[in-house]
């Protein structure tokens, strides 16, 4: 009877498990959920360490070359800096090449107006006559008249006049004359048994046609004015600054 039994147990409790079954397979279709063995989840875990760092990759191969780009638009200009000292001085460099010679240009001094003369030797000129000087030294100009024994002025301008004499014997006063004016004296008292030098100088500003010259001032000096080969006297004059004036007409004497 047992085992009878035990097999109507089983039929009813299969039966029921099917109908069961059946019951929630219903439920869920209505609910839209699953089990609740399958839509339950649980706790999540503890996060895991992390791993071991990766050894680095190889390199790259290096790309090609891009084009220029456009400059960009200048920037603002600096402000300048402060002045420094000034640094040491460079070496000298090599003297340049010779430049091309240039064209001849007038003179620096384009007139000219000198004369240098002397005595032959002992001279007696009459009473206010001036002193003839015929030994010429230098005369090229032609200022100086050996005849009439004056300079007379030709440029305008400063002159320098200077005479050398040898004095013989007596005793000689001798002046020089401007336009018939004395502007200098010499006076020499002469000694016995020796020769005596004479000697003056003097800056003229003249004017055209002025004349100058040497002359015996006093008639009781007695001339010893004296030359031979080994002694001279002379009378030197040159222009030392031209004064040409734009019209001629102001050149004359006044």
């Amino acid at each position: 009877m047992k085992p009878a039994w035990i097999a109507v147990l089983c039929v009813l409790m299969a039966a029921r498990l099917s109908v069961s079954q059946e019951e929630d397979t219903e439920l869920a279709e209505q609910d839209g959920r699953e089990p609740c063995a399958r839509w339950m989840r649980g706790v999540p875990g503890t996060p895991g360490f992390n791993g071991i760092t990766g050894r680095d990759g190889h390199d790259g191969h290096e790309g090609e070359k891009g084009d220029n780009g456009d400059p960009g638009p200048k920037g603002p200009n600096g402000e300048p800096g402060e002045p420094w000292d000034e640094g040491p001085a460079g070496k000298r460099g090599f003297p340049g090449n010779p430049g091309l010679k240039g064209q001849s240009g007038e003179g620096s001094f384009p007139y000219h107006s000198a004369f240098s003369m002397g005595l032959t030797g002992i001279t007696s000129p009459a009473s206010g006559a001036p002193i003839r000087f015929t030994k010429t030294f230098y005369n090229e100009q032609h200022h100086y008249d050996d005849i009439s024994g004056k300079f007379r002025c030709a440029i305008p301008g400063i002159y320098y006049f200077t005479y050398h004499l040898t004095i013989n014997g007596k005793e000689t006063k001798v002046a020089m004359f401007k336009n018939g004016q004395t502007v200098a004296f010499t006076l020499d008292q002469f000694h016995s048994g020796n020769l005596d030098q004479a000697s003056g100088g003097v800056i003229l500003n003249l004017s055209a046609g002025d004349e100058v010259w040497l002359q015996l001032y006093d008639d009781i000096f007695d001339a010893g004015i004296y030359a031979d080969i080994n002694n001279d006297s002379t009378f030197t004059g040159f222009l030392l600054t031209p004064k040409i004036l734009s019209n001629l007409t102001d050149n004359r004497r006044r």
